[in-house]
């Protein structure tokens, strides 16, 4: 292996771990990273959403080079039963702007290139390098990790676990829980290929403008779900998650909650004629606020998705992770800068500076929205939604019965499905939460 010591190790190459990475690189610390797959990204063959303003305070011209999708125009969300949809869609040509805001991107070359630029700024990347332990002197400060390589001990003054929410090292060495299953979601994705004008023509788009549909109701079966649909150059992403307790008590399998969706009567023009090429099943930390675990500790700290950074009211990973792994690799700096030890004291303040970012603000905001939707999830992702898509299509409907009559309809089946005590109730607490 490598008998020198290093400033830093990084854990995984993903969002988080290469944004670590390149900020400790570029500043001058010497810093190895870690990762099992075959090369960066080689485990991300899924689609994503990239947000632009957290990759350019690491990449400020990450734009003329990187491989990206399409730049996002339009934000649909469907609420769904088995049959139609209601929709709510946002488009404005301000987001044609010089400088888009957000992206789709494909993980396995975005991770790829993300990683040549930390190895651009001096860090040294191993792949297919499993990292098997943390190295722990008597008193449990982290002094490096053991991998499979042989004599694979490698010792720093600092590890950074980006090892994903699955991640065991962390819970292994005691650092961690491990992630509880209604705290995690399991999403599976797929890759539709079609050709550009036909994606284009179907989405309305032009040039590199791009759509994301997110979708919730009877498509998760009762369940605290969701599905999606992201728009690339040549194809499309579409994928469901849900929670892994819901699934364990349901019996459901994520691909026939998938299989499902791409039946349903909204979804099958969109993908008409295209060609599957990937697919890929990834864990998402779902728990929010009240899931994040202990940050640091003596000569460790925990970021992106190992840390539960996840906003899942809106959808939101990538940038929580990159924003976390560049805080911690600035404090990581701080720190050594002033040549003080890395002890849990010191690392204290990649806490301190995380909090003071929008990352801990935000779902510090919404602490209570997982819980809430988990507990209230089959009046939330199937009672609502049916009740609501019966009372659009009678509204709608024009077939002589009085509007009068109509509106009786409608409300006396919100009562039947649940009393208006229960449902005004509901709704009080999911302002309360969304507050």
């Amino acid at each position: 292996m490598i008998e020198e010591k290093f400033d830093a190790i990084v854990i995984g190459a993903g969002m988080a771990g290469n944004a670590a990475a390149l900020t400790m690189a570029k500043r001058g610390l010497k810093v190895l990273q870690l990762e099992r797959g075959e090369y960066p990204g080689s485990k991300n063959v899924q689609g994503a959403i990239l947000y632009a303003d957290m990759l350019e305070k690491i990449v400020p011209d990450f734009r003329e080079e990187a491989p990206l999708e399409r730049h996002i125009v339009e934000q649909r969300f469907w609420m769904m039963n088995d049959s139609s949809h209601v929709g709510l869609q946002y488009r404005s040509d301000d987001f044609n702007e010089e400088k888009p805001n957000r992206y789709t991107i494909v993980r396995a070359q975005f991770d790829k290139w993300f990683s040549k630029e930390v190895q651009k700024a001096g860090a040294v990347v191993l792949c297919e390098t499993t990292v098997i332990e943390l190295v722990q002197d008597p008193q449990g400060k982290v002094l490096g990790v053991r991998t499979d390589r042989k004599g694979g001990e490698v010792h720093a003054d600092v590890v950074v676990l980006a090892e994903g929410v699955n991640g065991l090292l962390g819970s292994r060495a005691g650092l961690r829980e491990r992630p509880a299953p209604e705290n995690v979601a399991l999403a599976v994705k797929e890759m539709h290929f079609l050709p550009r004008e036909t994606i284009e023509a179907r989405f309305n788009l032009n040039g590199d403008e791009g759509v994301v549909i997110e979708a919730a109701g009877t498509i998760s079966k009762g369940m605290t779900g969701v599905g999606f649909i992201y728009t690339n150059k040549e194809s499309i992403s579409i994928g469901l998650g849900c929670l892994v307790s819901d699934l364990k008590k349901s019996g459901q399998t994520p691909y026939g909650l998938l299989e499902a969706f791409k039946r349903h009567p909204s979804v099958v023009p969109l993908l008409e004629g295209s060609e599957v090429k990937e697919y890929a099943a990834h864990l998402i930390p779902e728990g929010g606020y009240n899931a994040i675990p202990q940050l640091y500790g003596d000569g460790w700290v925990v970021v992106g998705d190992a840390a539960q950074l996840n906003n899942a009211v809106h959808r939101e990973g990538s940038n929580l992770a990159m924003t976390s792994g560049r805080i911690a690799g600035e404090a990581i700096f701080q720190i050594k800068s002033r040549k003080d030890p890395f002890t849990a004291e010191n690392l204290k303040l990649y806490k301190k500076m995380l909090d003071d970012s929008f990352v801990i603000k935000d779902l510090k905001k919404y602490k209570d929205m997982p819980a809430l939707l988990h507990t209230s999830s089959k009046n939330f992702f199937l009672t609502y939604p049916e009740l609501i898509a019966k009372a659009m299509q009678t509204y709608v409907r024009v077939d002589g019965v009085p509007k009068i009559d109509k509106e009786k309809a409608t409300v006396k089946s919100f009562k039947s499905a649940r009393s208006l005590a229960g449902l005004v109730g509901d709704a009080f607490r999911f302002a309360r939460a969304w507050r």
